[in-house]
């Protein structure tokens, strides 16, 4: 099978890796901050190790490292206030928040390519917006103990769609291991930093749930979406990305009794009506023929 054709479940896979960061966070026993320096620093040697045993060169020239080292500064300021905003609100509130990138990457997407959506790419994109909102409206409470975590959450989506740019700019060139090993490497400096100055504990007394937060996020997790992004446009990626929310609203319901109602199923089953619409022949989704951007 072809890498374009692996694409797709790899980044079905990854969001399904990576909605369970927020519960992993929660279980450690460290700050927050801290918890997402571990998660970065536990992966850095194993990344390397793949990458040097796939024979993926390491070595970019110096205007994509400036780059790579730019979306990985941006992935530690996304880390840092959504894991400060973890655990602050809900687990469905942090990872819809957090995940707005699901709307801003795709808009991106389309100013790259200077081409509107076209008809099943919109209502692909309404479906999303529609699922998203559903899931929102009923896991959120207007509650000042939400209200810190949810804008924390918010502003880690709009680092997270910088660092999405970043990444998308990189891979147009460069094989996934090196982009992912070196803005991990970038990203987790400044993670330990952030962790120090705002007093939190660093050293866990437990590491189970920070190697599984490593291995699961970092390296399975993020390792399958920047697979994925070298072969997927930034719509269909940006839409994958909502299968998070959905998935961590049901981990929510089972950890932690945060309901799960009517609201919540129909908003996941409208995000997948969208992912399904978006993986149609474009000629089927659009009555046209197929985009650049359907696929590059």
């Amino acid at each position: 099978m072809s890498p374009a054709r692996l694409a797709f479940p790899a980044l079905i896979l990854a969001n399904l890796f990576l909605a369970c960061g927020p519960w992993l966070v929660r279980l450690s026993d460290v700050g927050p901050v801290a918890a997402g320096f571990w998660r970065l620093a536990l992966a850095i040697p194993l990344l390397l190790l793949i990458a040097r045993a796939a024979g993926q060169r390491m070595s970019p020239g110096r205007g994509m490292a400036v780059l790579i080292v730019l979306g990985g500064l941006f992935f530690a300021a996304d880390l840092a206030a959504w894991h400060y905003g973890i655990v602050r609100t809900k687990l469905a509130n942090a990872t819809l928040f957090g995940n707005t990138a699901s709307f801003l990457f795709p808009i991106y997407g389309f100013i790259v390519a200077r081409a509107l959506p076209a008809r099943g790419q919109t209502l692909a994109l309404l479906l999303a917006l529609a699922g998203a909102a559903l899931l929102l409206g009923s896991s959120y409470e207007l509650s000042p103990r939400n209200f810190t975590g949810d804008l924390f959450a918010m502003l880690a989506g709009l680092f997270y769609a910088f660092y999405l740019v970043s990444i998308d700019r990189a891979r147009k060139t460069l094989s996934p291991l090196p982009v992912l090993a070196l803005s991990t490497i970038a990203g987790a400096g400044p993670l330990l930093l952030f962790a120090f100055l705002l007093g939190e504990r660093i050293m866990p007394e437990s590491w189970t749930s920070l190697v599984l937060l490593s291995l699961g996020s970092q390296v399975i997790g993020q390792g399958l979406l920047v697979y994925a992004m070298g072969h997927l446009s930034p719509l269909v990626v940006g839409i994958g990305l909502l299968t998070q929310p959905a998935v961590a609203a049901l981990i929510g319901w089972t950890a932690y009794g945060e309901r799960l109602g009517l609201a919540d199923l129909a908003g996941a089953a409208l995000i997948c009506a969208a992912l399904v619409l978006i993986r149609l022949p474009a000629r089927l989704a659009t009555g046209a023929p197929a985009p650049h951007l359907e696929a590059r």
